[in-house]
């Protein structure tokens, strides 16, 4: 008698799952959109890289540099928000083939990132930091301050495609759509853009500013829409 309760209670626990495998008609579709913005913020990475024959001179003569790019970089924009990315010292070694490197002294270097949100005193900081002994610009990147706004714009009009171009295809076959079954976000969510300046880095070109166009954005958005769907009469 127990034996025949096990096997009854095994069958009614198989017959639920195998009912419930019915397949769902669905239909899938990616939906991409991109917004443009203009940038209204931009990072430029400035630094100062100088030799000495000893490493403390190097230093030494490193920071005395950089205290001067970075008053003259507050001056030209008193907003601006600085921030060391990088500082390295390390010795300076010349190679000759068949002989052992030699030290020929030491090399400090100081990178430090200036963000504004005033597009319009790129150039006068680059100039600036010129004049009071920058040697290196790395690279000037403009983004957003509100990147989310602009990328929330995106995903509703990927998402609208997406329902669009199912709509379509489910009318088109003689369907109609029942519910929406997943939605997935794919892709980079933002992508700012980086420019790679050819700014004059010595005191004596300060006479015509720098030019420097910051263009506009592009934010993008991807999505993956499933839809159940069935016949539509």
């Amino acid at each position: 008698m127990k034996q025949l309760a096990l096997v009854a209670l095994a069958c009614a626990l198989a017959t639920p799952v195998s009912a419930q495998t019915a397949a769902v008609s669905s239909i899938r579709v990616t939906g991409d959109s991109q917004v443009t913005a203009k940038p209204d913020r931009v990072q430029i990475d400035i630094g100062v890289t100088t030799s000495a024959a000893n490493s403390s001179e190097a230093a030494t003569q490193n920071a005395r540099q950089v205290d001067a790019v970075l008053a003259a970089v507050k001056k030209a924009a008193p907003a601006a928000v600085l921030r060391t990315v990088n500082y390295a010292l390390s010795p300076s070694y010349k190679y000759q083939n068949g002989h052992e490197p030699t030290l020929t002294g030491y090399s400090a270097s100081n990178l430090v990132e200036v963000t504004l949100d005033d597009l319009t005193k790129i150039s006068n900081v680059i100039d600036a930091a010129a004049q009071a002994g920058a040697n290196n610009v790395r690279g000037i990147q403009f983004t957003l301050r509100d990147q989310e706004a602009a990328h929330a714009e995106a995903l509703r009009k990927a998402a609208a495609k997406a329902r669009a171009d199912a709509e379509v295809l489910a009318a088109a076959l003689g369907l109609k759509i029942v519910r929406v079954l997943s939605v997935e976000e794919t892709g980079a969510r933002f992508a700012p853009v980086m420019q790679v300046t050819a700014a004059r880095m010595n005191a004596g070109a300060a006479s015509v500013p720098t030019p420097v166009e910051s263009g506009t954005l592009d934010i993008g958005a991807s999505i993956v829409l499933s839809v159940e769907v069935s016949p539509a009469h």
